[in-house]
């Protein structure tokens, strides 16, 4: 009788059920089994933290995972539309973009249209189309330089063109144009076009990037290797580039059909003179691309969102 309460009457706080019970079928329950003590020691450990530093370990971990949510949507959805939107961070040697081949302008240079995984221009998420028109691809498309290779310079800035430089851009329009392929991106040059290592995926490696785009050309007799400063090999190293050329010049395949050139296209440059601040013809518009004014930042995120396209 009140005030005094039987033993009987005196329990515990009863101990809650798993989320589960009631939803999954009995026959399942015993192996929910681990989880319930899991779930019910997770419970009893929660009531014992502070709420203030309870409140501080959810604000941080929901600041990490935004962190790497951000991260995770510029490296798989954000799309590279131009030279404008490479910052230092993608222009490292290890990032490695997929995209299409909308041009080829010269024997060692192309328009890529950078496709991500996530954005939208593959299956079976496929809801984008690539631009046809070259006034839609010239502002939505990355201008890349073949790494480690110099292939005969075409006819432009009122220069003729070299020999075997109608035979060189053939033999790469036939290689990637149309086709999708992997740039892994090093640097830009000073004509803003990004310096990158080139892959065709092909069907027999099926656990690498594919071809070296800019090796196969070596090996093919339409390039030279590229041995100015700053030049770039990847992986594969510039003694395996020479060692290539050697072959495809012993072998008189390509350009090497006479077994020695008139002039190289490193020897032609020099001969003629580059003007400062041009680069290689873009077949793309039909006259020369103009460098991209240096000091322009990215746009910001609102510039993006609100502003026009």
């Amino acid at each position: 009788m009140w005030p005094w309460v039987s033993r009987e009457h005196t329990s515990t706080k009863p101990a809650k059920e798993a989320p589960w019970k009631g939803v999954i079928p009995r026959e399942l329950e015993p192996l929910f089994g681990p989880l319930e003590v899991l779930f019910v020691k997770a419970e009893s450990s929660l009531e014992s933290v502070p709420r203030l530093a309870l409140a501080v370990g959810c604000f941080t971990l929901g600041g990490v995972v935004t962190t790497a949510l951000v991260r995770f949507q510029g490296h798989r959805f954000k799309r590279l539309r131009n030279a404008d939107w490479l910052t230092p961070d993608v222009l490292n040697g290890k990032r490695v973009v997929k995209g299409v081949v909308t041009r080829v302008g010269d024997g060692d240079n192309f328009r890529l249209y950078h496709t991500p995984i996530f954005g939208g221009h593959r299956w079976p998420l496929k809801f984008r189309t690539i631009p046809t028109t070259r006034a839609a691809l010239v502002s939505n498309t990355l201008h890349v330089r073949l790494a480690g290779v110099d292939a005969p310079e075409a006819s432009h800035f009122g220069k003729p063109a070299q020999p075997y430089a109608a035979e060189s851009l053939q033999w790469l329009t036939n290689k990637i144009l149309n086709r999708t392929v992997y740039c892994q991106l090093v640097r830009r040059d000073q004509y803003s076009r990004v310096v990158a290592n080139v892959f065709l995926p092909v069907w027999w490696k099926p656990f690498s990037l594919g071809q070296n785009v800019s090796l196969e050309m070596l090996k093919a007799g339409w390039a030279t290797v590229y041995s100015q400063s700053g030049a770039e090999y990847g992986a594969i190293g510039e003694e395996e580039f020479k060692r290539q050329e050697a072959k495809a010049k012993t072998a008189r395949v390509g350009m090497w059909v006479n077994g020695e050139l008139q002039e190289t296209p490193a020897e032609y440059k020099k001969r003629l003179g580059s003007p400062a601040g041009q680069a290689d013809s873009d077949l793309e518009t039909g006259t020369d691309e103009p460098p991209v004014r240096k000091g322009r930042k990215r746009p910001g995120i609102w510039a993006r969102i609100f502003g026009r396209k």
